[in-house]
């Protein structure tokens, strides 16, 4: 069994995609989008490529499924229903790096639009901590060269 997370960008799907793919390396694995989805039509009368999963028109070239890795995480993602509205609120995801040199750079590319809850510090358990929520709104800890220390 695995745990994803899936993200509803409810119509920044694609741009937060490439901004993943500038600031954090992230490679696609596919992406389908509203037009592709093969049900789409059968309810009759017109294009239906989007309203086929009650999508609002004109919403065809939206991400309907997108799946992606940061690093060795698979995440996974979509447009959602296009409401222009996404909400994050109670999660964060959590970046892990060796080192602290990586942390820095991720987490100032991150912040890059975004907002620092909490700059990159020293902290008792690792060299590098901070949070930032992106300008997507998803929350982000970034932690970079985790103390390990014997239980």
């Amino acid at each position: 069994m695995q745990v994803q997370p899936y993200l509803f960008f409810e119509g920044r799907c694609e741009e937060a995609i490439t901004f993943y793919r500038e600031s954090l390396g992230a490679q696609v694995l596919m992406m389908m989008r509203f037009r592709d989805n093969p049900d789409a039509g059968k309810s009759g009368g017109g294009n239906q490529a989007a309203s086929g999963c009650g999508m609002p028109p004109g919403s065809e070239d939206k991400v309907m499924h997108v799946a992606f890795t940061v690093g060795q995480s698979m995440l996974m993602a979509s447009d959602g229903m296009c409401s222009g509205k996404p909400n994050f609120q109670g999660v964060s995801l959590s970046i892990s790096t060796e080192d602290e040199q990586e942390a820095e750079k991720f987490f100032h590319a991150l912040s890059d639009g975004g907002q620092v809850q909490m700059p990159l510090t020293q902290t008792f358990f690792a060299k590098r901590f901070g949070m930032v929520q992106d300008k997507f709104g998803v929350s982000w800890m970034v932690v970079g060269g985790a103390e390990n220390k014997p239980a």
